[in-house]
């Protein structure tokens, strides 16, 4: 008796182990026949504006929209337009990775207010955005999500391969600028901060559109470089200052494979002193060996995400001598790819 118990233990344990490593994803496409239901179609991008907002430190409010995405749910962002009826080139601005809903988003756009004014005297309609929370290497081993077939319910229900990651939110929100009147379909670009950055990256090898500018962007998941516990570290911070460390570390073939897709002109901003310097740099180093529209910038400076000039405590627009460099840089690139 007690080896038939012991046996049905070990069974169990293996079918266990099987469910928790199998993905899920995959389970849901196999449960599906291709002699259901159509798959549904998704809906047109929209969104949904909930009325404006002030804008601390600027004349100019921000209107609250909801985007819908990929998967049917919604994301927040902030949208601020000059006056008039355009149509108008458009800049998504985004930092880090996506948390706190629209709480975020307002804090962001009244953080770069007096930048952002700047930009709208410019003619730009400048865009805040967040995204729903990274998963950890989910990116390495996902396609873009399709929609299938229904056959179990014997209706048209909505369903997909696979989860939606949050690259492909800001994917939505672009596709949600180039639906609106007042912007020019063909002028919509990015802007984003370190995880922010590897997002426009993401999205750019699966949708075409004017213009990115990746400012340190943590590419670690879309150059697949080791980030496990045999990865260089110094007080728990991940060490990638060096190109060739990083190099060594990550799966060229994986990621040319990602950079091969893309067909959007990228500027990426390094910082000399950034611990992931070696990453920035290795992505423009591939990209330009794939014949790639990409171009090179770094400087030496304190601050992370120094392109993206924030206000001061009290209000005021202060940036120094190497951030007006920056934003002449960006905004030039801006220009040449959005308004032309």
């Amino acid at each position: 008796m007690r080896h038939c118990c012991y046996g049905f233990v070990m069974v169990l344990s293996v079918l266990l182990a099987l469910a928790l490593f199998v993905p899920s994803r995959c389970v849901v496409a196999e449960a599906q026949l291709v002699t259901g239901k159509a798959a549904a179609e998704s809906i047109a991008p929209h969104g949904f504006a909930l009325g404006t907002k002030p804008i601390e430190g600027s004349e100019l409010p921000g209107e609250l929209t909801f985007v819908l995405t990929r998967d049917e749910v919604y994301v927040p962002i902030i949208v601020r337009k000059p006056k008039g009826d355009g149509p108008f080139p458009a800049v998504t601005m985004g930092w880090g990775e996506g948390r706190e809903g629209m709480k975020k988003v307002e804090q962001l756009a009244d953080s770069f207010s007096q930048l952002q004014d700047r930009m709208l005297a410019r003619g730009y309609v400048v865009v805040t955005v967040n995204y729903r929370n990274e998963i950890p290497y989910a990116y390495e081993q996902s396609k873009p999500p399709q929609n299938l077939p229904d056959s179990i319910s014997g209706e048209h229900r909505m369903l997909k391969s696979g989860p939606t990651l949050d690259h492909e939110d800001l994917i939505a929100v672009l596709r949600y600028l180039q639906s609106l009147p007042y912007v020019k379909k063909d002028g919509v670009g990015a802007i984003g901060v370190s995880h922010s950055g590897e997002m426009i990256m993401k999205a750019a090898s699966e949708y075409r559109f004017a213009a990115g500018i990746c400012v340190e962007p943590a590419d670690h998941e879309f150059l697949t470089v080791n980030t496990g516990p045999t990865a260089p570290r110094k007080d728990n911070e991940i060490q990638y200052n060096d190109i060739a460390v990083a190099r060594k570390n990550a799966n060229k073939t994986e990621a040319m494979e990602r950079i091969e897709r893309i067909h959007t002109p990228i500027l990426i901003f390094g910082r000399d002193t950034d611990h992931q310097q070696g990453i920035f740099k290795l992505t423009y180093e591939w990209m330009k060996e794939a014949h790639k529209d990409v171009t090179w910038v770094s400087f030496d400076h304190p601050v992370h995400g120094y392109v993206l000039i924030r206000n001061q405590p009290d209000g005021s627009y202060k940036p120094d001598d190497i951030q007006q460099k920056t934003y002449t840089i960006f905004m030039d690139y801006f220009d040449k790819h959005l308004k032309q």
